[in-house]
């Protein structure tokens, strides 16, 4: 157990640092901002403990937020995927599978994979900008920045998950 522990405080550190100074820097076309954290979240296995979840979630987008200036938009949206995530990966595990089934390309396959990680981010940036933007006023602007937000975050995800299949 104290393995696991380490290995999620160092990735939490990792996803951190990377989105804070890296990521948050970057916005393809004025829209598009990789927001890799979110996969720190959709990467617990079954039966963690929940709160534990909103815990490393929580904490994790008050750092994001202090370090982006977005103030309470990552807290928010990164508690939101921690609290329907356990839930959702239910609905692509067999009930005979391992109790600490972590979700992977590995492990789910490509289709389900897809299902279970397109729904997740693509909930995430919809809540994100909805929180940011608090306005419909600019519906195109809005939408550029959910779909291209959600493509370039799932690129970055996919191209992790090809690697730790290696």
């Amino acid at each position: 157990m104290p393995t696991d522990l380490v290995k999620r405080t160092i990735l939490f550190i990792v996803f951190v640092l990377a989105q804070a100074m890296v990521l948050g820097r970057i916005h393809l076309f004025g829209v598009a901002t990789p927001l890799l954290y979110v996969y720190f979240v959709t990467m617990f296995p079954r039966n963690y403990p929940k709160w534990a979840m909103l815990l490393w979630s929580f904490l994790m987008g008050l750092l994001i937020d202090t370090a982006t200036n977005t103030p309470g938009l990552a807290t928010a949206t990164l508690t939101l995927i921690a609290v329907v995530q356990p839930y959702y990966f239910e609905l692509f595990v067999p009930r005979d599978s391992v109790d600490n089934l972590e979700p992977s390309l590995a492990t789910l396959g490509p289709l389900k994979y897809s299902y279970y990680i397109v729904v997740l981010v693509l909930l995430y940036c919809l809540v994100f900008y909805s929180l940011e933007m608090f306005s419909f006023f600019n519906l195109m602007h809005w939408a550029l920045c959910v779909g291209g937000s959600t493509v370039v975050t799932l690129a970055l995800i996919y191209t992790f998950e090809v690697a730790r299949m290696r």
